[in-house]
């Protein structure tokens, strides 16, 4: 079976492994798409270290296979994960299509224990950012022909209605569940975020783009996009958002300033920020109306430091500041069912802007951090 193999910063190489043979509660999935996320970006960079200051911190190994938002084929299967491997408890067998988390969790620690739905976990580990394929099993990532998933893999049957090229996109929509988050904190005096509250979205890649979507379907009264591409600005608009801001043709001042017009100069209820550089941080905070709550959500992986005034930008503003570095197991149900319900809705397919083939990965690469992309994804076994 043939895989790209990152075997260090900047360099890939095709390699090919043994089928492995599978212990009683795995499976094999033959891989149909496999998409290049922020984080793959940053590992072909040399910027690995991940979950920095907790007890989770890692730093990505090599060589490695990447690939965690993945959606396949089920091509061989042990009958312990048949009847009992999927996340709901449905029945799988050869030929059936499924998505994955991709995070491991111990099920012990006291993250897992208490921070229910969410792989918080101190031990856990990442299909495709965490395993080597030095070590057996080897394909333990989505840029291979097939791959291994192991018995303690949260694994969802794909529904139907649903096709390979929405699917792959379900490990970012369950990435959106932060927004169900911040309805949490909805209440009378009108904190968290609350329907027909302007919504802003700092960086329309993939996981703001989603996040574009998600706002709209649960009552956003506008939505607010920035980018520095006019492609993914045009696709924010056909995602849901109403205004578009392009960062490389304005200032911040500019910026704040027509967010700030847009919401009868109180600012923004809700900033979403999805860039994955800390740059556009503060200007984010600049946005929000005194009381307003932002999530940061766009630098998981380490990527250097921003200078705020206490004062001004938290204590004086009253804003509520949340950061999430991941999503929850329990996402991925809804996820699939509001990509499904609402496909006439929102151009998911369309996403999906490149496929390439194993053999043109490092080409792959450089195409998804071209403003021009959107999701660019890996078909191993041929284009979908």
């Amino acid at each position: 079976m043939q895989a790209a193999v990152l075997v260090a910063p900047g360099r890939y190489e095709i390699e090919e492994f043994s089928r492995p043979a599978l212990p009683d509660g795995a499976l094999l999935m033959q891989i149909e798409l496999s998409g290049i996320c922020g984080t793959d970006k940053h590992t072909y960079q040399g910027e690995t270290k991940q979950y920095a200051g907790t007890p989770a911190e890692t730093d990505t190994p090599f060589p490695i296979i990447q690939g965690h938002e993945n959606v396949g084929i089920v091509s061989e299967i042990t009958p312990t994960a048949a009847s009992s491997l999927e996340f709901y408890g449905r029945p799988l067998k050869v030929g059936d299509r499924i998505a994955m988390c991709p995070d491991i969790v111990c099920g012990r620690c006291y993250e897992c224990t208490h921070v229910m739905g969410y792989v918080w976990c101190e031990h856990s580990d990442c299909y495709g950012n965490s395993y080597s394929s030095a070590d057996w099993p080897h394909l333990m990532g989505g840029w291979s022909q097939q791959m291994y998933i192991r018995p303690d893999t949260f694994v969802y049957k794909v529904p139907s209605g649903l096709s390979p090229k929405a699917a792959v996109l379900v490990e970012l929509m369950a990435c959106a569940a932060s927004l169900d988050k911040l309805k949490e904190f909805s209440s009378m005096s009108h904190e968290g975020f609350n329907s027909g509250d302007t919504v802003v979205v700092i960086g329309s890649g993939p996981l703001g783009l989603l996040h574009v979507a998600k706002a709209d379907m649960m009552g956003a009264g506008q939505v607010i996009a920035t980018d520095l591409s006019e492609t993914r600005l045009a696709f924010a608009k056909r995602m849901g958002a109403d205004v578009t801001m392009n960062v490389a043709q304005t200032s911040a001042e500019e910026r704040i300033a027509l967010v700030r017009e847009l919401t009868s100069g109180r600012g923004a209820d809700v900033v979403l920020h999805m860039a994955n550089t800390p740059a556009s941080f503060v200007e984010g905070i600049e946005m929000l109306k005194r009381g307003g709550m932002m999530l940061e959500m766009g630098n998981f992986a380490d990527t250097g430091e921003v200078s705020i005034n206490v004062h001004r930008h938290v204590c004086s503003k009253n804003i509520r500041l949340i950061g999430i570095t991941n999503h929850p197991s329990t996402g991925y149900g809804p996820a699939l069912s509001l990509m499904e319900r609402h496909a006439d809705r929102y151009p998911f397919e369309e996403m999906v802007s490149h496929q390439f083939a194993l053999a043109d990965v490092d080409l792959a690469m450089r195409t998804s951090m071209d403003p021009t992309s959107l999701k660019v994804a890996m078909a191993p076994n041929g284009f979908i």
